[in-house]
């Protein structure tokens, strides 16, 4: 019984003195957890502004849908209030893993698969508008059997457009002050997309190529040819304002002739439509004016100029048709006040800045216009959303970027920017502030970018 006791006691030291010796361990030391922070970090390139953007919009957009699906999603889940924040908040991180696989890809890829996607969205384009399910007397998506989705095609041809000509452009700059050899290949997809376009969603169609004008300005292409190609889109527009001053009728109080003539003119598909909001525009009177329009102008008077009614806190949400998607700037003045509306200029001009700044520095064509091209789709968009919520321009169905209603448009923005944050990364790596991998070689026939061979050939 001694024995034991002398060898139990002997082994209680022996633990007591191994445990003094234990020294804990910080959790930041701990490699699995630095590794894992490193290595995602290390991962993730591309310009840092652009990132903290995404970041913001995605947030903004959770918040403001939100707040503006609210009374909404009581009505149709019968107060289940928070499928809509469930279904944005699925968007947002779907949203941000593609940007996140686009961005570690190597940009130069995207100049082989722009042929086949521009050449897959021409009979997708042609499908949408034959078989496409109609909303609002428009045909513009197609609906996916398994996973019961819709989808836009003209956001997918838009993407594939820009990918296309900006390879285009990249390869033809030798050539691209010749009418023949230059401009005609490179306007003409833009031509056939537009047009694909146009007879579901004009003003879509009228953002793209201007768009594609404006990157063809920076892409050398000849002032003469662009102001023509301005010449020849502009009739179908003068065209619509001119049956809309025509037919429209200065004497009546009322909308009584009007859905006649609107009548009239639907069997040509939504021209009807569109002269009406042309007329709508121009002579409507604050009676007359839309229902949209006059709950987006309620919404605003809500809003003060410096904090609005508050997140949360928006009275036209159940009043507004499209509240959480083509007029959630309005609901976003209403809630944040003018402040807040500048807020998002901002946020879109400091996103455009950057996609500039990546346009100056990237060395090959290819790259600094899929960059800027795309930036500009996006921009622009935002800028056409804004002015149709504060009434600048009639009313269309372009949405926010990043911050409307998740869906197709909102992956497809995503994709875009992940393209984007491509560019950037190639572009760190080049100027060695990322890890050491060999330059990536322009895509074929692609050939250095203008300014950088201009500064060459004067050394």
């Amino acid at each position: 019984m001694e024995s034991v006791f002398k060898f139990s006691n002997c082994h209680i030291f022996k633990l007591i003195f191994f445990m003094s010796e234990i020294k804990d361990t910080l959790f930041s030391q701990i490699p699995s957890i630095g590794g894992m922070r490193g290595r995602l970090v290390d991962r993730t390139r591309g310009d840092k502004y652009i990132w903290g953007i995404v970041v913001l919009l995605s947030l903004i957009s959770i918040l403001v849908v939100y707040s503006a699906t609210g009374s909404l999603a009581y009505k149709m889940y019968k107060g289940n209030t928070n499928v809509y924040l469930f279904k944005q908040v699925s968007f947002s991180l779907v949203g941000l893993l593609l940007i996140y696989f686009l961005h570690r890809i190597n940009y130069t890829i995207f100049s082989r698969v722009a042929t086949i996607l521009f050449l897959v969205s021409i009979p997708l384009l042609l499908y949408t508008l034959l078989f496409g399910a109609k909303i609002n007397d428009g045909s513009r998506w197609i609906k996916l059997p398994i996973i019961n989705m819709t989808i836009q095609t003209s956001d997918l041809a838009k993407l594939a457009l820009f990918m296309y000509i900006s390879r285009l452009l990249s390869k033809k700059q030798e050539t691209i002050k010749d009418f023949k050899k230059g401009f005609i290949p490179v306007v003409a997809p833009v031509l056939i997309i537009c047009a694909l376009i146009m007879p579901a969603n004009l003003s879509n169609a009228l953002l793209t190529g201007a768009t594609a004008l404006l990157l063809m300005f920076i892409g050398r292409v000849s002032i003469k040819h662009i102001f023509l190609t301005i010449g020849i889109a502009l009739i179908p527009v003068v065209f619509i304002i001119s049956i809309a001053m025509l037919t429209y009728d200065g004497k009546q109080a009322t909308e009584k002739a009007k859905p006649a003539m609107a009548e009239k003119v639907k069997s040509f598909g939504r021209f009807g439509t569109w002269v009406k909001r042309v007329q709508d525009f121009m002579y409507a009177k604050d009676n007359e004016t839309p229902y949209q329009v006059q709950q987006a102008k309620i919404a605003i008077a809500n809003g003060s100029v410096l904090v609005g009614l508050g997140p949360g806190n928006s009275r036209q949400r159940n009043f507004l048709p499209q509240a959480y998607n083509d007029f959630i700037y309005s609901i976003i003045i209403e809630e944040y006040g003018l402040l807040g509306g500048a807020f998002m200029i901002f946020i879109y001009l400091v996103f455009l800045f950057r996609c500039i700044r990546i346009f100056r520095r990237c060395p090959y064509a290819f790259g600094a216009f899929l960059a800027l091209g795309l930036s500009f789709t996006l921009v622009i968009q935002a800028v056409a959303n804004m002015a149709v919520n504060v009434n600048l321009v009639p009313v269309t169905g372009v949405t926010l970027p990043l911050v409307s209603m998740g869906g197709s448009s909102f992956l497809f923005t995503c994709g875009a920017i992940g393209i984007i944050l491509s560019v950037a990364r190639n572009v760190e790596q080049l100027e060695g502030k990322g890890e050491l991998i060999p330059a990536p070689q322009p895509p074929e026939g692609g050939v250095v970018k203008p300014t950088e061979q201009k500064t060459t050939d004067q050394k």
